[in-house]
C-alpha cells in the first residue's frame, strides 16, 4: 500500500531552497545527516494535464490567499516570474525559488482532494 510521496526539486542551490522551505514557508523537517532536510509537505493531490512530446512535472502550493501569500515571499526577495492572476481555475502565480526552480502557488476555485477517502 502507498503510503507517502517524495517529490523531487532539483537546485542549484539547495541550502538555499532548504533555508527558503524552512525559514519563509516554516515547513515541518528532518535532517538526515549534513544539513540534508526532508521537509513534511501539506496535504496533497495529483492532477494529469495533457502534454505533447515534452512532459514535465511541476509543483504548485496551494494556499487561502495567494495575493497576501507572494506578497509575503516578495518581501523576503523572492523573484515573482507571474504575478497573482485569476484563471479559471484559480487564482495562481509563480515565483523563483534561490536555487532557480520555479514554485506555483494558486488559489483553487476548484474541488480539492484534500479530504477525498
Amino acid at each position: 500500500m502507498i503510503n507517502g510521496m517524495h517529490a523531487l526539486i532539483y537546485s542549484t542551490n539547495p541550502d538555499a531552497d532548504r533555508a527558503f522551505f524552512r525559514d519563509v514557508l516554516g515547513f515541518p523537517h528532518v535532517d538526515t545527516g549534513e544539513g540534508w532536510l526532508i521537509f513534511r509537505a501539506p496535504p496533497s493531490e495529483i492532477a494529469f494535464h495533457p502534454a505533447d512530446a515534452h512532459t514535465r512535472c511541476e509543483l504548485y502550493l496551494t494556499t487561502d490567499d495567494v495575493e497576501s501569500t507572494v506578497a509575503q515571499w516578495a518581501e523576503r526577495g523572492l523573484e515573482i516570474i507571474v504575478a497573482p492572476a485569476r484563471r479559471e481555475w484559480g487564482t495562481e502565480a509563480v515565483v523563483r525559488l534561490p536555487g532557480g526552480a520555479t514554485l506555483g502557488v494558486y488559489q483553487p476555485t476548484h474541488a480539492t482532494a484534500f479530504s477525498a477517502a
